[in-house]
């Protein structure tokens, strides 16, 4: 089996350890591998409506402000998925753009594909929910950090919960990210490592 597949399947028994044979075979036979360059596009989410898996590399989620600056939402390393839900479940357009930061493989899937494994194998449909409530703990938290936590809480959040992204993403992605300017992120690791 390709590594790229056997990190998904890895992921999915992470979290739905149950996964029969024939759940996985099922599954597995609606994915696509899909190799990006670096800092490439991918399909423009707007029309892409594809379950999107990142089995090796970097993506960012990001959009456009009014002001013409590019924000970012979200980083997806390997295991995790880069998948604007919302557009994905309600098959509408995304707000958001995908962009490797890597070399990347990515594995995706129809939303068509998606609701057949739920129909066939309810044990896969759990599997869904099971993401669902990982990406809603996800927003959630990012929510409440950006409402409650001062800047320098943010980014030392983020230094602990994705300690081998740091050495991967630029400084302006991650100030966007933290949403502060570059310069402000760059006082406040100048402030933690000290004289």
């Amino acid at each position: 089996m390709q590594p790229a597949f056997i990190r998904l399947e890895d992921a999915i028994r992470r979290l739905y350890p149950q996964c029969t044979a024939a759940e996985w075979a099922y599954l597995r036979s609606g994915f696509q591998a899909e190799a990006l360059p670096a800092h490439a596009l991918f399909g423009q989410l707007r029309q892409e409506h594809r379950l999107s898996f990142v089995a090796q590399g970097l993506m960012r989620v990001y959009y456009v402000n009014p002001q013409g600056q590019e924000v970012t939402i979200r980083f997806a390393a390997e295991g995790d998925y880069s998948t604007d839900y919302y557009a994905f479940i309600t098959q509408t357009p995304s707000l958001f753009h995908l962009q490797s930061l890597e070399p990347t493989t990515l594995l995706t899937a129809s939303y068509q594909h998606i609701q057949h494994c739920y129909q066939l194998h309810p044990g896969l449909e759990r599997y869904g929910r099971l993401i669902a409530e990982e990406v809603f703990k996800d927003q959630h938290q990012r929510l409440v950090s950006f409402q409650m936590d001062p800047a320098e809480q943010r980014y030392l959040h983020f230094l602990h919960q994705h300690p081998a992204l740091f050495q991967r993403i630029s400084l302006t992605h991650l100030a966007s990210y933290l949403g502060i300017e570059r310069q402000s992120l760059s006082r406040i690791r100048k402030k933690l490592v000290g004289p």
